[in-house]
């Protein structure tokens, strides 16, 4: 039989699950009485863990939200996960946490096993982060863009759109999405009635936040291929529909929603619309996938084709000198 301090720590674990737990599961889990668990319980409450006790058929213990962080029991691949992901915090895209995440992992790391604590060095000594220079978001204000999602309550905010002009938006808040580099929201805006895609770097929310509201149908199935589509599309100066000689099929399994969509034509052709800040830059992308293409529009970028083969050709020796 576990001692009493064992068990106490194992009825935690339990508790940790956020799941409901009748005293008769409980006592065959842990091979005591209920009214051994009743006792238990109550230590753990003057231990300061909410424990909620809920009576009937569908009730039982849980761990619930209380007023203060109670200490938390991690398994070995959990402790490690939010080691790796307080290093993250401190040199990643978010704002106004990177201290408290040092802290957070300099407590973490003083009590984590020796083992653990081997592995989450290797890992530390094994990335080299890349400073980045994409604008940083703040905590701040993704937690009010989390919460009213999580609620389902209009969000007003302040936007500044890339040419630095500013607009009142008031937004049923969907989902927040992250591309790695920065953080965006997805949410139906109420004045222009329909799905829209904000930065969430360029946002300033304004609380409190409005009333509740029913939630919509999503734009589409997977959020972050919907973002990475629009928010390529928007960002790109210059934008081309390109006719591949390949199979749409084959094509989807090479190119990122990021870099442009695909739609078949035929059996052996699709069309792919792009873009790119340069038509220069289009032009070598365009080489890069492997495969015969046409140009369908703008006609400009014919003649960026036509000059990057003349300089591969020259290259190679299979064309005169010559502009």
């Amino acid at each position: 039989m576990l001692t009493t301090s064992a068990r106490l720590l194992r009825l935690l674990s339990l508790l940790h699950t956020h799941r409901s737990w009748s005293s008769a599961e409980l006592s065959e889990r842990l091979a005591v009485s209920g009214r051994t668990i009743r006792a238990d319980v109550g230590r753990l409450r003057e231990l300061g863990y909410p424990v909620d006790a809920r009576p009937g058929r569908s009730g039982g213990y849980r761990l619930a939200a209380g007023a203060n962080l109670p200490p938390l029991l991690l398994e070995d691949e959990e402790a490690v996960a939010v080691a790796v992901g307080l290093r993250s915090a401190a040199t990643g895209a978010v704002r106004g946490i990177e201290e408290s995440s040092l802290q957070a992992l300099a407590k973490l790391e003083q009590v984590l096993p020796r083992r653990l604590r081997h592995r989450v060095a290797d890992l530390a000594g094994a990335v080299v982060p890349v400073p980045t220079t994409e604008p940083t978001v703040t905590v701040d204000v993704l937690t009010v863009i989390a919460a009213a999602a999580r609620e389902h309550q209009r969000l007003r905010f302040d936007y500044t759109s890339h040419n630095d002009s500013v607009t009142r938006r008031e937004v049923e808040p969907l989902s927040l999405v992250h591309t790695g580099a920065r953080w965006y929201l997805v949410g139906w805006d109420i004045e222009r009635s329909g799905w829209r895609t904000f930065r969430a770097d360029r946002l300033d929310p304004k609380v409190p936040t409005g009333p509740r509201f029913i939630p919509r149908e999503p734009p589409a199935e997977n959020l972050a291929d919907y973002v990475s589509a629009g928010t390529g599309a928007a960002i790109w100066e210059h934008q081309a529909r390109i006719r591949l000689h390949a199979p749409a099929a084959e094509m989807t399994a090479r190119v990122t929603p990021n870099i442009g969509t695909i739609a078949p034509i035929d059996a052996g052709h699709c069309e792919f619309r792009t873009g790119a800040s340069s038509l220069d830059t289009l032009v070598v992308y365009l080489g890069l996938l492997g495969v015969d293409f046409d140009v369908l529009d703008p006609p400009e970028l014919v003649d960026h084709v036509l000059a990057l083969g003349v300089r591969y050709a020259r290259a190679a020796g299979a064309a005169p000198e010559g502009p």
